[in-house]
């Protein structure tokens, strides 16, 4: 899935990032030994999941291929979403 596509989704709906960017933005900067402390004391102890990129904007990007669906196009709108058509259409149907 392009970049290009990723950006436009987050420009749109910016909720779906919020939160681990927040997390995250507050380790810029930093390097070395404050890095790694500061990782220890917002992670320590924990198990740290990073999840795909098109898990976090799933439903951005669901949002932009329904906003550009024109009633044919499931096949590209799948294609360029990086959805399987079963899925597009299914969205599309509202199931």
């Amino acid at each position: 899935m392009e970049k290009s596509i990723i950006r436009q989704a987050a420009m749109r709906h910016p909720a779906a990032v919020l939160q681990p960017y927040d997390t995250l933005m507050g380790l810029q900067g930093l390097e070395g030994f404050d890095a790694i402390y500061a990782i220890w004391e917002n992670f320590g102890g924990t198990q740290v999941y990073v999840p795909s990129i098109k898990t976090i904007f799933a439903g951005c990007l669901e949002n932009e291929a329904m906003r550009e669906f024109n009633g044919k196009n499931y096949a590209n709108l799948a294609r360029k979403y990086g959805f399987s058509d079963k899925h597009m259409r299914r969205l599309v149907n509202g199931g």
